[in-house]
């Protein structure tokens, strides 16, 4: 940490002299003192450092000087170094403000009565070194008020001393800055978070696709092996493992979506509820998740006006918070569930607990992913509440103290019902049309060849006709080429100039009607403008059942076997 200027810097430097020899200064020249907070707005120049007196006394209070300093709101502290301790010999009227303590309570103590608990003992030692040091130093410290109420004071120290060089005083300003704090830290918070939410939905897509291959050939394998048919005891024995692994792997692209979720990447499909009606349907499965020993108050206020939400997300993002609920309360208890409307507009969902609650360190790092308090937890629960509130365009709030319970608030913005009218839905008439063909002819496009071959594959195997393209610009040669293609099955991303929406739009605007299916593995790959459409998308990593069960619902007719 920089500091102010040693004795034999002062000497070199051009001091200030004012009220004719009265008091010499030793100027800042620009000289950073510490890290504290500037109320400057710059390291300045003339301020002094430390000072030369002729008169030492304390007892001249009856000039303007005297009137300046109990006026000022700035409050100012001087010590004795020449007694034991460095003891505190006078404090003005703003420093019993700020501290809250009466004047006969701080005259001849050291000014370490105002530190405490979760007082940062380096901190300490930088002052005591620069106190032996006889220099000035600025830094921040976390102190104590007389009720116990801890506050962040900008310090500014400096020394004071006789013409002839001795030590005199020390001279303190400082300044609460607890809300300047407490800023810095939400700011550092959020970017920490933004920055690991950009790392997870970056490492997605290939991990999707890592997934997708995986899965898509454990279960291209099952089905070459005729694992539904048990009269083969070989190819049974055969496909408990791969049944296995194809388990782990699902469990792989849940975790992917848990993080998803939390970097606010997911889709969504909103629709206008309202929280009462979801709540009251919900409330069984809630019960049966607290258990026994945990009741459950529901306290819902009448007249709430609807959200334009995703009800299965806002379930599950209901359902971990219950959850965590619970696991606080492990000799039981009650949690209240209520609705409300937010000051200032908005709709709140309130969850509410009796159990151990959180200490601020804690509470500070809840929605942090992988980080928990529970043994076997994952550390992705309230991380994946606060992504879903996020992208939802709400806030979440947190309120907990040791020992008396939790709170958790999930406030949501009001839906705006001409904004929130549905999409139109996707030009069916070519779907109507009989088709000549025997098989429905699908065009897979997909830069990645594992995943293509694999989408190849299942479609293949359910009767379907595949032709397929590397690329969005191959597909529209391809489509050219064949007017035969009913259904057109595109990833988002993909090397060159296209990509999958592009592609869309050119297909729509060529081909009009032809269905269009995307698959993507997290939101980002969306521009924004694109999630307000009725997409047909379909998320990675998907299996054959869900890949099948999205053409079938697109394509009039269904192929034969």
């Amino acid at each position: 940490m920089a500091t102010g200027s040693d004795r034999e810097d002062d000497d070199a430097k051009d001091l200030d002299t004012q009220g004719g020899g009265q008091s010499v200064g030793v100027p800042a020249d620009g000289e950073l003192e510490g890290s504290v907070f500037n109320p400057l707005g710059n390291p300045g120049k003339r301020h002094w450092q430390a000072s030369y007196i002729d008169k030492s006394g304390l007892e001249d209070r009856g000039n303007i000087f005297f009137a300046a300093v109990e006026m000022t709101r700035m409050p100012m502290v001087v010590t004795d170094p020449r007694q034991h301790d460095n003891p505190i010999v006078f404090v003005n009227r703003a420093f019993l403000d700020l501290t809250l303590y009466e004047e006969q309570d701080i005259i001849g103590r050291n000014c370490r009565f105002l530190q405490g608990p979760q007082t940062d003992p380096a901190t300490v030692a930088e002052i005591r070194h620069a106190v032996d040091e006889q220099r000035a130093v600025a830094l921040d410290i976390l102190n104590y008020k007389a009720d116990g109420t801890p506050f962040w004071n900008a310090l500014y120290l400096g020394p004071i001393f006789d013409h002839e060089g001795r030590l005199l005083y020390f001279f303190a300003s400082q300044m609460d800055v607890s809300e300047r704090r407490a800023t810095q830290q939400s700011s550092m918070q959020a970017q920490k978070m933004e920055a690991i939410g950009q790392l997870t939905a970056g490492m997605a897509h290939d991990f999707n696709n890592l997934l997708q291959v995986i899965n898509g050939n454990l279960e291209l394998s099952l089905l070459a092996l005729g694992a539904n048919n048990h009269t083969n005891s070989a190819n049974g024995k055969a496909a408990d493992p791969i049944r296995r692994a194809q388990r782990a792997a699902m469990k792989a692209g849940k975790l992917t979506q848990q993080l998803l979720t939390f970097a606010r990447k997911q889709r969504l499909e909103p629709r206008r509820i309202n929280l009462n009606s979801l709540l009251v349907e919900f409330s069984e499965m809630l019960v049966r998740t607290l258990g026994d020993k945990v009741e459950l108050h529901l306290d819902l206020k009448p007249g709430l006006p609807y959200c334009t939400l995703d009800p299965t997300h806002l379930e599950m993002a209901l359902l971990n918070v219950v959850i965590n609920a619970r696991d606080a309360m492990p000799d039981g208890g009650l949690v209240k569930v209520g609705t409300s409307l937010a000051h200032g507009g908005g709709v709140v969902i309130c969850v509410a607990d009796e159990g151990e609650g959180m200490t601020p360190e804690v509470m500070q790092r809840a929605t942090e992913p992988f980080f928990t308090t529970k043994g076997p937890g994952t550390g992705l629960g309230l991380a994946m509440v606060h992504g879903f509130v996020q992208q939802s365009r709400g806030r979440l709030e947190l309120d907990s103290t040791p020992g008396k319970g939790t709170t958790v608030r999930m406030v949501f913005p009001v839906a705006d019902t001409a904004a929130d009218a549905p999409a139109a839905e996707h030009e069916t008439a070519d779907q109507d049309q009989e088709r000549e063909a025997d098989k429905p002819r699908i065009l897979v496009v997909e830069d990645n060849e594992d995943v293509r071959e694999l989408a190849e594959s299942m479609l293949d195997s359910a009767g379907y006709a595949v032709v397929s393209a590397p690329s969005g610009e191959e597909a529209l040669t391809l489509l050219e080429e064949d007017q035969g293609i009913d259904l057109v099955f595109t990833d988002v991303l993909m090397p060159g100039g296209m990509n999958g929406l592009q592609l869309a739009d050119q297909v729509r605007a060529r081909r009009p009607g032809t269905p269009i299916l995307i698959t993507t593995g997290y939101m980002d790959e969306l521009p924004a403008a694109s999630r307000a459409q009725s997409l047909d998308i379909l998320t990675k990593p998907y299996r054959q059942e869900d890949l099948l069960s999205r053409v079938r619902a697109i394509l009039p007719a269904r192929p034969d076997g």
